[in-house]
C-alpha cells in the first residue's frame, strides 16, 4: 500500500490541469509505465466514472488503487492524490491569505498549464493508437469529440458512450450472422450492484439531514455529502451547488477565493471543500476542512464500488466485446474534446507557447525526459 500511496502522492504534487489532465497523467503512469492495468481496463474505468456523480479523476485514481490493492489500495490512492491540495487549501483558509500576484506564481501557473497540454496530448496519442483501429472506431471517436465539444451538461458526456455501447452491441449480432462459428451466450449476465455499499450511500444521503440540525460539524458533513452526491461535471460545477447550501456559513467572497485557490493547486478541484470547510467551521478549522473533504469525496467513492462489480461483469461478457471497442473509442473522443477545450484553449496564448509545447512533447516522448525535468524547463520559459 505504501507504493500506491507514494505514486499517487507524487502525482498529487504536480497534477495541474483538471480531470482531463489527470486522466493523461494516470494513463501515462499506470498504463504505459507501471502497467498496473491494461488500456482496456483503464478506458472502461474512465467510462464508468463519467456515468457517476462525483470527482471523475479521483474515482479513476481509486479504481487504479483498488486494482493494485483492493479497498486499502483505493484508500491509499485517494489519500496520496488528495493530500497535497488538502494541506495547501487548508493552510490558505486558516491564514485567510489572498493569492499573490507575483511573477513567479504567474509563471508557475502558466507552466503547469503548458505541462497539462503536453501530458494530455501524449495520453491522447497513446490511447488513440491502441483503440482507433478501424473506420468504425475512428468515426465513433470523431463523432464523440464533436458532440461533447458542442454539448453542455451531463448528456454531453454520457450520451455518446451509451450510443457507442448500443451500436457495438447491435453489431455483435451482425458479426455473428457473418460467422456462424462464433458462439455467444444468448443472454447478457444478470448483474447487480453491491447492495451493502449502495445502502450505506443511501442511508447517509437520507439520514444526515436529520442529524445536521443537532451538531454543527454534522451540518458541515451533510452539506458537502449532498453536494458530492449530485454533482456531475467536476469541480467547476460543485461551487454553484454549494453556495446556496452554505448561505450564512461562509461569506460570498470566500467562495471566489476557494475557487481561485483550487485552480492554483495541483490535484482534484473538489478539494475546494477543504478551504470552505475550514472557513465555515471556525471553532476548529482543521476538523472542518477534514470533515468537508471526506464528505464531498465519499459519495463518489461509495457509488464507484457499489456499481463496479456489475460494470466488470457486464463488460467481461463475450457479446459485449465489440461494444467495449466502441466505448473505448468514445472515451478517446471524450478526451480529445477536453484536450481542445479547456486544456489547449486555456493554455496556448501565442505561437511561442505552441512551439514550446511541441518541443516539450518531443523531449517527453522521444528522449524520455522526466516530468519534473520538463516542468522545470517550462517554468524557466514562462519566467523569461
Amino acid at each position: 500500500m505504501l507504493s500506491v500511496f507514494w505514486h499517487f502522492l507524487v502525482l498529487g504534487l504536480y497534477s495541474f490541469g483538471g480531470p482531463a489532465a489527470h486522466i493523461g497523467y494516470f494513463q501515462r503512469a499506470f498504463v504505459e509505465d507501471k502497467k498496473w492495468l491494461t488500456s482496456s481496463e483503464f478506458n472502461q474505468a474512465v467510462a464508468l466514472c463519467q456515468f457517476l456523480p462525483g470527482p471523475a479523476s479521483s474515482q479513476l485514481g481509486m479504481f487504479i488503487g483498488y486494482k493494485k490493492g483492493h479497498y486499502l489500495g483505493a484508500l491509499a490512492a485517494f489519500v496520496g492524490f488528495t493530500l497535497p491540495s488538502f494541506v495547501l487549501l487548508t493552510i490558505l483558509a486558516i491564514m485567510s491569505s489572498s493569492l499573490s500576484d507575483s511573477s513567479w506564481l504567474d509563471a508557475a501557473i502558466q507552466a503547469a498549464k503548458l505541462l497539462a497540454v503536453i501530458v494530455v496530448a501524449d495520453a491522447l496519442w497513446g490511447m488513440g493508437k491502441k483503440n482507433i483501429t478501424s473506420k468504425t472506431t475512428f468515426f465513433v471517436c470523431l463523432l464523440t469529440a464533436i458532440w461533447v465539444y458542442f454539448s453542455v451538461g451531463l448528456l454531453g458526456q454520457i450520451l455518446p458512450i451509451l450510443a457507442a455501447a448500443a451500436i457495438g452491441y447491435a453489431l455483435s449480432f451482425v458479426k455473428k450472422g457473418q460467422n456462424e462459428a462464433t458462439q455467444f451466450p444468448k443472454q447478457l449476465p444478470k448483474v447487480k450492484p453491491n447492495l451493502v455499499i449502495l445502502s450505506c450511500f443511501c442511508i447517509l444521503l437520507v439520514g444526515m439531514p436529520f442529524i445536521a440540525n443537532i451538531l454543527p460539524i454534522a451540518n458541515i458533513f451533510n452539506i458537502f455529502y449532498q453536494a458530492g452526491s449530485f454533482v456531475f461535471g467536476g469541480g467547476h460545477v460543485v461551487l454553484p451547488l454549494l453556495q446556496p447550501m452554505m448561505d450564512g456559513l461562509v461569506e460570498p467572497d470566500k467562495f471566489l477565493t476557494a475557487y481561485a485557490s483550487a485552480q492554483l493547486v495541483p490535484g482534484p478541484m473538489f478539494t475546494m471543500a477543504s478551504y470552505l470547510g475550514a472557513a465555515a467551521y471556525t471553532t476548529s478549522p482543521i476538523l472542518g476542512s477534514l470533515v468537508a473533504t471526506i464528505a464531498v469525496f465519499l459519495p463518489g467513492a461509495l457509488l464507484l464500488f457499489a456499481f463496479l462489480p456489475a460494470w466488470e461483469a457486464l463488460f467481461s461478457h463475450p457479446r459485449l466485446q465489440i461494444a467495449i471497442s466502441l466505448v473505448n473509442a468514445s472515451v478517446v473522443g471524450l478526451l480529445a474534446s477536453a484536450f481542445i477545450s479547456p486544456v489547449f484553449t486555456s493554455s496556448i496564448h501565442s505561437i511561442f507557447d505552441l512551439i514550446v509545447v511541441i518541443t516539450g512533447g518531443i523531449l517527453l516522448k522521444r528522449y524520455n525526459l522526466p516530468i519534473w525535468g520538463l516542468a522545470s524547463l517550462l517554468v524557466l520559459y514562462t519566467l523569461i
